[in-house]
């Protein structure tokens, strides 16, 4: 009977442990879901809601000051008008063009990296100096930049003239140079941040390596190649492929610093969406840019993901 009474008290204090358990679980079940919450409501608010309401006026005919009663459906009219469009085709190329300050600030930004890794004096200073740029506002940023190249008082140009050059460039107010001055100051202000990236990358390669290479004899530059190289590349891919991204996305230093001119010659397909959308009031054919846009970077994207098999080692 004493023996009865043990085992249903027993079972009874083991219900009570699972309950409590259960009960244990939801609460921390419901207190993950509250602070998942916020963010999965900024990204349906913010993101999938944009993207799909996007798609759908790309095939209309709305701007946003007349309200959704006055939409007309146009179909793929939107599309069509932007094959013939030649300005969309030109910031479309400006922004292909610009992808190439990508692989140049990778390959500056690791040689820093690995000169600044060492043992050498003032490491702290110099990485503060170098990341200054990127948490820099890119208003004043821009506006050092028009001063540098200036076409008249510009100390660029004053340089260049008194090594005897007459005719020195307008860069910024020559359509031929104006691409290229933006594509300087977006490499100058992105060297920074991946520097840092490259050296946290740096840190996490054992010393083993380089000391084992040392004894057979591999020089510096074999180590690098040989050693360097392949275990940052997880580091680089990450960097290519938000590099890359990023260069789609710029707006802020073209605004800033040329407003796409000369000549539409730095206009960019972001800078040329806003101008169409908020300026000429264009909503539909401006989101029928955005599903250009966006296709196009998924398909970059995809491509340097199936790509990267063949060079990135994990």
């Amino acid at each position: 009977m004493a023996t009865k009474t043990h085992t249903e008290s027993g079972t009874l204090s083991s219900v009570k442990v699972k309950r409590k358990s259960s009960m244990r679980q939801i609460r921390e079940d419901l207190m993950g879901y509250a602070f998942v919450s916020p963010m999965v409501l900024g990204l349906v608010i913010f993101t999938l809601f944009p993207i799909i309401a996007s798609f759908f006026l790309s095939f209309t005919d709305w701007n946003f000051v007349a309200g959704f009663s006055k939409t007309k459906f146009l179909g793929l009219d939107n599309f069509i008008k932007l094959i013939h469009d030649s300005v969309f085709l030109l910031s479309l190329k400006n922004n292909l063009i610009l992808m190439v300050v990508v692989p140049v600030t990778l390959a500056i930004s690791v040689a820093l990296a690995v000169i600044i890794d060492k043992k050498i004096h003032l490491k702290d200073l110099l990485k503060v100096v170098f990341f200054i740029p990127y948490i820099s506002s890119i208003v004043a940023v821009a506006i050092v930049f028009q001063v540098l190249f200036h076409p008249t008082y510009g100390p660029i140009n004053q340089i260049l003239m008194s090594w005897g050059m007459d005719n020195p460039p307008k860069w910024l107010a020559d359509p031929d140079f104006a691409l290229y001055c933006v594509m300087g100051l977006m490499v100058w202000v992105q060297i920074g941040y991946n520097m840092i990236i490259f050296m946290a990358g740096l840190q996490s390669i054992p010393n083993d390596l380089y000391e084992a290479a040392d004894i057979d004899g591999a020089s510096k530059w074999k180590q690098f190649y040989s050693i360097t190289v392949p275990l940052l590349s997880p580091t680089t891919f990450f960097l290519l492929v938000t590099g890359i991204i990023g260069t789609f996305k710029v707006f802020d230093v073209i605004s800033v610093l040329t407003g796409g001119g000369p000549a539409n010659s730095t206009t960019v397909v972001v800078y040329r969406l806003y101008e169409t959308a908020f300026v000429n009031l264009q909503s539909g054919y401006a989101s029928a840019m955005a599903v250009v846009l966006l296709i196009f970077v998924l398909l970059v994207t995809l491509l340097q993901w199936i790509g990267q098999r063949r060079w990135v080692n994990y």
